[in-house]
């Protein structure tokens, strides 16, 4: 097991080298749409992608989700399989509605997935992005 510090450095250390490994700008929280965004994550057991959607109002929240979920079999095609959950509960309590691909088996404490971990946020996100610039004007007509 690694010290609170060692972990934080670890995690400091992964994604500097994601950032060196693939240099580009991704699109994350510049949707156009105020609290809906791109984001990436990884722990100790899976890495995802994910596009969240943040308002507080329900309605809203509702209505990109619902959006971005009638094109469901569009949106497979750019990313392959993946989860949506419409009322997503995020660890501090926060409800939001989420699209996310994931990956298991990897870790951001080990070094030797950190590659296959890269990869896959490239694939993954690079695919969202295709789908979000390519029905953005559908996406945000709310």
């Amino acid at each position: 097991m690694f010290s609170k510090q060692e972990a934080q450095q670890l995690k400091k250390e992964f994604w500097t080298a994601f950032g060196k490994s693939f240099p580009r700008k991704w699109l994350l929280y510049d949707t156009k749409v105020k609290d809906m965004a791109f984001k990436f994550s990884a722990d100790n057991k899976k890495a995802e992608v994910s596009l969240d959607i943040e308002m507080k109002d329900e309605i809203f929240r509702n209505a990109y989700y619902e959006k971005i979920w009638s094109l469901e079999d569009i949106l497979k095609d750019f990313i392959g399989d993946f989860q949506k959950d419409e009322f997503y509960t995020l660890e501090n309590g926060k409800v939001i509605s989420r699209i996310w691909v994931e990956m298991h088996g990897v870790s951001v404490f080990n070094r030797n997935t950190w590659q296959e971990i890269f990869e896959f946020f490239v694939d993954k996100m690079d695919g969202f992005e295709r789908f979000y610039y390519e029905y953005e004007d559908f996406i945000k007509d709310i």
